[in-house]
């Protein structure tokens, strides 16, 4: 599995790359407009990632708006998103409204920090990423 992990908090950061970097290769982006390079890059060398992980408060570009940007891209290469990457949003926000606002942008997934390894791994089987 093939993650990019975007993060702008060094211990949040550190934390999700120990938890995935057992399932693979794991890449990092420190805001949204890193995490664009990575996903135009990625793609045009013929390895797209299988996993995104995504904050959704960060500096520069957020996470919600690399969302759309990243789907944008994935359909503009023929793409739909059920099946391109899957995206997982991370955040300390727990409320319903951040909640309904990232699955109508086409995310996959959403976790609250601190990540919980089990909430994570169990999220990554639903998602069939891992068995």
């Amino acid at each position: 599995m093939k993650t990019l992990i975007v993060e702008d908090d060094f211990t949040s950061r550190l934390l999700l790359q120990k938890l995935l970097e057992r399932y693979g290769e794991c890449h990092i982006a420190v805001n949204g407009k890193e995490a664009m390079e990575a996903v135009r890059t990625s793609m045009e060398y013929g390895g797209p990632y299988n996993l995104i992980c995504l904050d959704i408060m960060m500096p520069e570009m957020d996470g919600q708006q690399a969302l759309r940007q990243i789907r944008a891209l994935e359909e503009a290469e023929g793409t739909i998103s059920s099946n391109g990457a899957k995206i997982v949003m991370t955040t300390a926000r727990d409320d319903v409204k951040t909640v309904v606002a990232v699955y109508r942008e086409l995310c996959d997934g959403y976790l609250v920090k601190p990540i919980d390894q089990t909430r994570l791994v169990g999220l990554l089987k639903e998602l069939k990423l891992i068995e």
